[in-house]
């Protein structure tokens, strides 16, 4: 599909970004004006935060072109709060929008840049050349997973990048032990199945829609531990369900069956004892295991479904209790 005919995931989103500025104190999130005029929204630094500022900031992180819905899940007879996560334009949504590719690093700040803003600067330009997009909306969204309220120097960075005025550049930021924090991750589950396509070679551009479901978890005293408990969420207990409109016989039942995440060599563990013994360096974690732990496939050309992995319970049960304490 050209680039002309495709929708501007930020323009979109701005609909969620305004209404967490209108309701900020229902909402328990704090609006801030950088020296440039940008405007940050901390959804869980200095302030509590809450269910539904997560869920906003997870469909702003979609591009407005998903749907993140409030439900609840039982894991191994204990009932537990999900991101039940739905988009009908799930390449873009979920990689072109969703997706942590970019590395916001300024003057001693870093994190993980998510969201609509990615699609106006290209930093990613061979992701963006594959899905042949180029956001061009006067206004720039991009979501920040950092316990640190962004510097003057890294809304400027950003703006520079887009190559639009501060004024309108909105950073919404989050740490990950947070109740937003703790949401939006979890409404990353179906990018995470396109994702892991993507890894083993699939061209994800095939994926038209997908639903998934994932536990949200507690919110954990710190970072690290939150960072542990949010994958293990989505390592043991997320499920997906993509519909594929394959254009030739490309070997997809036989990928499927790779996709889970127990088919990685890391898995079996909680994920902080993972981290803890690849000393802290992401890089020796074997990059197949960021799966969800079940996914289904429609292959829409041939009318047929594949399944792989299973949920993990106990595993994740066990999890908590180790991450958690």
């Amino acid at each position: 599909m050209a680039a002309k005919t495709q929708p501007s995931v930020n323009k979109l989103a701005m609909p969620y970004v305004k209404r967490l500025i209108a309701e900020k104190d229902t909402l328990r999130v704090k609006v801030h004006k950088s020296k440039g005029n940008a405007t940050i929204i901390d959804c869980g630094i200095d302030v509590p935060g809450s269910l539904e500022a997560g869920r906003l900031l997870a469909e702003v992180c979609m591009g407005g072109l998903g749907s993140v819905e409030l439900d609840t899940t039982t894991v191994g007879g204990s009932t537990f709060p999900a991101a039940r996560v739905s988009s009908d334009h799930a390449a873009l949504s979920c990689i072109g929008s969703q997706a942590a590719g970019w590395n916001v690093k300024v003057e001693g700040f870093f994190a993980l840049g998510s969201g609509p803003a990615r699609a106006i600067s290209r930093a990613e330009s061979k992701l963006f050349d594959k899905l042949d997009y180029h956001d061009k909306h006067k206004e720039a969204v991009l979501v920040l997973e950092t316990r640190t309220i962004p510097n003057p120097a890294v809304c400027e960075h950003v703006a520079e990048a887009c190559k639009i005025d501060e004024k309108d550049l909105y950073l919404l930021v989050a740490p990950t032990a947070s109740l937003a924090g703790s949401v939006q991750i979890a409404a990353r589950i179906v990018e995470t199945g396109i994702h892991k396509l993507k890894i083993l070679g699939y061209d994800f551009r095939k994926v038209l829609s997908g639903i998934g479901l994932c536990p949200i978890v507690p919110v954990a005293r710190k970072d690290m531990r939150a960072m542990g408990i949010t994958n293990d969420a989505i390592l043991m207990m997320g499920e997906t369900f993509l519909f594929i409109q394959s254009t030739e016989d490309d070997g997809l039942a036989d990928l499927v069956q790779q996709v889970p995440s127990s088919t990685s060599s890391d898995y079996g563990k909680p994920f902080h004892k993972i981290f803890k013994d690849a000393k802290g360096d992401f890089y020796k974690i074997d990059k197949l295991l960021f799966a969800p732990a079940h996914i289904t496939v429609n292959d829409m050309r041939t009318g047929l479904f594949h399944t792989a992995g299973q949920l993990d319970p106990k595993l994740f049960h066990e999890a908590l209790k180790t991450t958690l304490k």
